[in-house]
């Protein structure tokens, strides 16, 4: 009987064992059928200006969303990427996406960040295969309004606004995700003459001396006509700005003029990001459509008279009947394979531009026969932070700040052109230089509170401990600082004949060093215009329908640009562009 009872308890620890075995079997069969642990995770890396944080939510299956914050990115190039990148890895379902150009830096942290909140769910990132695009479904959709523009930067955004004051129907095309074109790495300010801000301030100017401050500064190779334009119009856009709610109250000196001539928004905060502020909420109160992620590939003419574009977006592709087409795509600095094109000497420089400055209006316009002028003519900047391509606003040096190679000595009038001094830094060992300014700049400038927040200011309580940190002589730079003050205080720059920029010495510590190099800047040349920003063809007609404003055209700033000019040109010629796009339609 014993035996018996043992016999059946085997058999029954026998068939419960291998109940369990089973039930274990189906569950490892259970989990090896999903893909990721569902939850929500975390992963950090470093970018420019400090740390990217990404949340990645994962379901059984799929990657379903990622947020990725960046605060202290640089605007216009590192906050692109973290605009865009995250959207591609869920739609890919891989961190194996290309980064952003100009922005590897931040492409490259939030691309780490995202791995490791991937990691910290278990994910080996290596076994996630991409999901291939298949555009073959995409939708076909037709839209007609009065106006395209393409491009919404500060020139396009400056059109809309116009157009739809002036109740037409107008739409924004733009292939970024964000709304800035390179206006949003603008810093230092806007240029005009006899304006009501100069007045105020007991400023003297004249547009006579805009047209030759700019055309001596662009070599006589500017179009004069353009230029004239451009000073007459200036000071009735810095009202303009006023009125929708962007005024310029403050003014400067910058490189090339014989006056305090740059307007800059109160507090000196970089000019590029405060404009485009304000053009979008007047965008969005004026319910102006932009229709981001929205790449335009083509013009469309009839008769030799522009109507229209195609654009595409991942999903759609689109023809877009208009009465009338504004381009305002911007410059082709971003484009390397472009540029060096006509400046070989370029290759390898680092650029100041947003990653969508990339000449695509230009090849649009030259494929219906636009002409180019000046297509050749690509400035460099001389102050650049070459790690991170952040440019120092020159409104740093028209503040008082001096320029001083690794010797400690100055070389250069910092605030010649910036052809010329981008020259003399070249010129020196090394082909670099340092930015030098004290405290009392950096309190009446808050753009420079971007330079220390990005980590690429150096500091130091007396100005040889700031040489100490830069491996400069500390009696060399104390000596050419003292130069420089007396320079300052009996207005007699006796080694570089400086005239401006020199109300305030370089007394008040802490001192803050900048080591710059030139980068490529802007891109003078494009297609040309005639004073009514319509597009000139091969045989010197205008083309009927197309318009163009920004640095997408050539002719305004011949073979080197003054400082402060580019926002002129923007906000001028886009209401010119406006006004001639209604005057064209009605």
């Amino acid at each position: 009987m014993k035996k018996f009872l043992a016999i059946i308890m085997v058999v029954i620890l026998s068939v419960t064992l291998a109940s369990c075995g089973a039930k274990e079997k189906e569950k490892e069969t259970t989990n090896s059928g999903t893909k990721f642990k569902a939850g929500t995770y975390e992963g950090t890396a470093k970018g420019f200006g400090g740390d990217v944080v990404a949340t990645v939510v994962l379901s059984d299956e799929k990657i379903e969303e990622i947020t990725v914050v960046g605060s202290k990115e640089t605007e216009g190039i590192g906050s692109i990427a973290i605009e865009t990148l995250p959207a591609l890895i869920v739609k890919s379902q891989s961190v194996e996406v290309d980064a952003v150009a100009s922005a590897t830096v931040t492409s490259n942290a939030v691309i780490e960040a995202i791995t490791k909140a991937l990691k910290s769910a278990g994910v080996d990132v290596s076994t996630l295969v991409a999901v291939q695009d298949d555009n073959t479904d995409k939708k076909e959709e037709v839209i007609d309004v009065d106006v395209v523009i393409v491009g919404a930067g500060g020139a396009g955004m400056t059109a809309a606004i116009e157009l739809k004051n002036a109740g037409l129907n107008v739409l924004i095309v733009e292939k970024m995700p964000m709304v800035g074109g390179n206006t949003i790495k603008a810093t230092g300010g806007m240029n005009a003459a006899e304006t009501s801000v100069q007045k105020e301030l007991g400023i003297e100017d004249s547009i006579e001396t805009f047209i030759e401050d700019t055309m001596v500064g662009g070599y006589n190779v500017n179009n004069r006509d353009l230029v004239t334009v451009m000073a007459e119009d200036s000071a009735e856009a810095i009202d303009w700005l006023e009125s929708i709610g962007a005024p310029l109250p403050e003014v400067s000196f910058s490189g090339g003029a014989t006056n305090k001539r740059i307007h800059r928004p109160e507090g000196g905060s970089s000019v590029g990001t405060y404009l485009v502020e304000k053009f979008k909420t007047n965008l969005d109160s004026l319910g102006v459509e932009v229709m981001l992620n929205t790449t335009a590939t083509e013009i469309l003419t009839n008769n030799g008279s522009v109507v229209g574009i195609k654009a595409e977006s991942s999903e759609t592709n689109y023809v877009i009947n208009a009465k009338a087409v504004i381009m305002a795509t911007g410059g082709f600095g971003a484009n390397e394979e472009l540029y060096t094109k006509y400046k070989p000497e370029l290759k390898g420089y680092v650029t100041t531009n947003t990653p969508g400055a990339t000449g695509d209006g230009i090849v649009m316009a030259e494929a219906i026969g636009a002409n180019l002028v000046d297509i050749e003519q690509i400035q460099i900047h001389p102050t650049v932070e070459q790690t991170t391509s952040i440019m120092i606003t020159e409104s740093v040096r028209g503040g008082g700040a001096i320029l001083v190679n690794q010797s400690g000595k100055r070389f250069t009038d910092e605030l010649l052109t910036r052809d010329v001094v981008s020259a003399a830094v070249i010129a020196q060992e090394g082909s670099y230089s340092y930015i030098i300014f004290d405290q009392l700049l950096r309190d009446n400038l808050s753009a420079i509170e971007k330079y220390v927040d990005s980590n690429i200011t150096v500091q130091g309580n007396t100005i040889e401990e700031l040489a100490e940190q830069i491996n400069v002589d500390p009696k060399t730079l104390a000596e050419t600082l003292t130069t420089w003050n007396e320079a300052v205080a009996s207005k007699n720059d006796a080694e570089f004949n400086r005239t401006t920029g020199m109300d305030n010495n370089t007394s008040v510590g802490p001192f803050y060093a900048i080591k710059i190099a030139p980068g490529v800047h802007h891109t003078m040349g494009g297609v040309e215009i005639n004073t009514k920003s319509e597009v000139i063809s091969k045989d010197g007609t205008a083309i009927p329908g197309l318009f163009a404003a920004g640095e997408v055209t050539g002719g305004v700033h011949g073979a080197n640009r003054i400082g402060g000019n580019a926002v002129a040109d923007i906000v001028v010629f886009g209401r010119v562009a406006a006004k001639s796009a209604i005057e064209y339609i009605k």
